[in-house]
């Protein structure tokens, strides 16, 4: 596969509420997305109201950072006559670009936010170059494109779309079971629709068999006594093929994980901030640095796999269990340095002498030593029991308010 370009792609995080966008913003995202209190897949998240979608935009402009506003649900006739008066306050309050994915949605987000972008979702499933330039024709200036496709597809789709069509990936995160999401499982278990951000996750659950004629009796579908996790997809990850999926033609990098937590969210922005930046300075082959990997294993997730980029997905789900990984807590959040001090909120417990792992934003990670720790009063303690407390740490060197002070699992 031949270099296209050697335009380092975007970076777009994902803001599952205002805390969530501060911190993508000052761990390096190019661009956020996020989702208003209705219209959008996440319905876990938090979500903006207007005042904060409208504080949320300030800060990311401010900083140069785009939003992107999901309305990508697939609404129902009762939700219609709602989405006019919704689109014309996103349109004032400046939000970059929506999200969408029903035709008809499409229709009333470039009548009613004509100074917004159009990103057509990745719940449209889109395949191939037709169905790109047929959305291109319907005025989208991006297309997400699906989670099935291989990085062969995706340059073959740049080579044969417009080039003022933008290209977006998914690079990090969750992985559905259904094709590009489009999942009617919830809403058969459960009741809840997530083709209206309202996921139940069956597909995490675990699952035996049982015969017709034996109500009742459970079979075992693996030779464990734990029935199986048959439809549990391993999470996607990316970073070490950035440069792959620059050469594919890819324009924008997407982090799954509006319903995460503050702590995934810088993380995950941090760490492909610096790959990309160290892509971005490489002169010939690139590799990513070992330590964005490290970071990456140091967030809640399953397996890691490359999904579907390389063809048919290896190392694709985990049976034996729900499959999460979490290794690292975050212990405090940094609010500033003074008098030689680092001073923090805390988050959870810990004792004198406890070493943090200090991730600083759009920084490579270092190590804090709490030898000695005294509260906001200035005491000595031997401990920081209470959650919220204020905490002070000595530190040669000052240290950025928004840092978190992190640590290792037993």
């Amino acid at each position: 596969m031949s270099t296209l370009t050697n335009k380092i792609p975007e970076l777009l995080c994902p803001a599952g509420d205002l805390a969530r966008l501060k911190a993508a913003v000052d761990y390096g995202a190019d661009a956020v997305y996020l989702a208003g209190e209705e219209f959008g897949m996440r319905t876990a998240a938090s979500n903006f109201g207007i005042v904060d979608l409208k504080e949320g935009v300030k800060y990311a402009h401010d900083n140069g950072v785009k939003v992107h506003l999901a309305c990508n649900t697939i609404p129902h006739n009762e939700e219609i006559p709602r989405l006019p008066a919704f689109l014309e306050q996103v349109n004032d309050i400046g939000v970059d670009a929506v999200i969408s994915a029903d035709l008809g949605t499409i229709g009333l987000v470039k009548k009613y936010a004509p100074d917004c972008e159009l990103h057509v979702s990745v719940q449209s499933g889109i395949c191939n170059y037709e169905t790109a330039n047929a959305f291109y024709n319907l005025g989208a200036k991006r297309v997400v494109l699906a989670r099935e496709l291989s990085l062969a597809e995706i340059a073959e789709i740049r080579a044969k779309t417009p080039k003022e069509l933008e290209l977006e990936a998914f690079t990090h995160g969750a992985m559905c079971v259904s094709f590009s999401a489009r999942c009617l499982l919830s809403s058969y278990m459960t009741g809840r629709d997530a083709n209206r951000g309202d996921c139940a996750q069956p597909c995490r659950w675990s699952y035996s068999l049982m015969e017709e004629k034996r109500p009742g009796q459970l079979f075992d579908i693996t030779e464990t006594d734990k029935g199986t996790y048959i439809l549990n997809a391993n999470d996607l990850c990316m970073a070490e093929h950035l440069d792959k999926m620059r050469d594919a033609g890819i324009d924008s990098l997407k982090i799954e994980g509006r319903a995460k937590s503050h702590y995934y969210v810088a993380v995950t922005t941090n760490a492909y901030r610096g790959a990309l930046d160290s892509l971005a300075k490489a002169e010939s082959d690139w590799k990513c640095p070992e330590w964005v990997m490290e970071e990456l294993n140091k967030i809640s997730h399953r397996n890691y796999s490359q999904g579907f980029f390389f063809g048919t997905p290896e190392n694709a789900q985990t049976y034996a269990n729900a499959g999460y990984v979490r290794d690292y807590s975050v212990a405090a959040i940094v609010d500033g340095y003074e008098d030689g001090k680092i001073i923090a909120t805390l988050k959870n417990k810990f004792l004198k002498g406890q070493e943090f792992d200090c991730l600083e934003p759009k920084n490579k990670p270092f190590i804090v030593k709490a030898d000695v720790v005294y509260d906001e009063k200035d005491n000595e303690i031997e401990s920081a029991p209470h959650p919220m407390m204020t905490v002070k740490i000595p530190y040669p060197h000052p240290v950025k308010k928004g840092s978190l002070l992190r640590m290792k699992a037993d």
